[in-house]
């Protein structure tokens, strides 16, 4: 099984968003919190970011947030958390949020978000890392995406195969449980499969 140490959140940082999904952000800070896994995260101190953090932060919780200097302020960087790094540009921010990670976890998000899990899961396809990734789909948010996913498998610019690049929860129970029997990260060797 893998040990998860530090567990990376892409999420929105918008404010105005339903309920179910400002309560599975919470949740997901807390609960991490509880079993000792760091959070990892953009860094900002809105929208569900800044509500992950907090719970995360309230629980007891060490909290590494990795912000682009051009956002620190648009954001709002939050220097409530424990380790705040300010980073030149996106690219860095990513980069940096992938090497302190071993897994990572998806909430509902907008653009950035998409992105963020676009690259992550890409980067497992080119087998660059085989770290788990899991999307919790709170309240069906993300099932536009699987039935995108679906769609590129169907028109043949991808094979079946990239669905098991990650999992689908749709609960926080369901993405420790997930992270729990996930093994542990290893590059596999190249094939042809995608």
């Amino acid at each position: 099984m893998a040990t998860v140490r530090r567990l990376c959140v892409y999420c929105g940082s918008a404010g105005q968003v339903d309920e179910a999904y400002r309560a599975v952000a919470v949740e997901l800070g807390r609960r991490i919190a509880e079993r000792g896994i760091e959070l990892v995260y953009g860094g900002g101190r809105i929208g569900l970011m800044g509500l992950a953090a907090d719970a995360a932060l309230a629980a007891g919780g060490r909290v590494i947030g990795v912000i682009p200097s051009h956002l620190h302020d648009y954001e709002v960087g939050h220097h409530g958390v424990t380790e705040l790094m300010i980073v030149p540009n996106m690219h860095e921010r990513k980069q940096r949020m992938f090497e302190l990670s071993d897994a990572f976890a998806v909430l509902p998000g907008g653009l950035g978000t998409l992105d963020e899990t676009f690259e992550i899961i890409t980067w497992k396809q080119l087998r660059l890392h085989d770290k788990p990734i899991v999307v919790v789909d709170a309240a069906g948010y993300w099932q536009p995406l699987q039935a995108l996913v679906d769609h590129i498998v169907e028109k043949n610019f991808a094979s079946g195969a990239v669905r098991n690049l990650y999992e689908v929860a749709d609960s926080v129970d369901a993405l420790l449980t997930a992270l729990d029997r996930a093994p542990d990260p290893v590059i596999p060797a190249a094939t042809s499969q995608f």
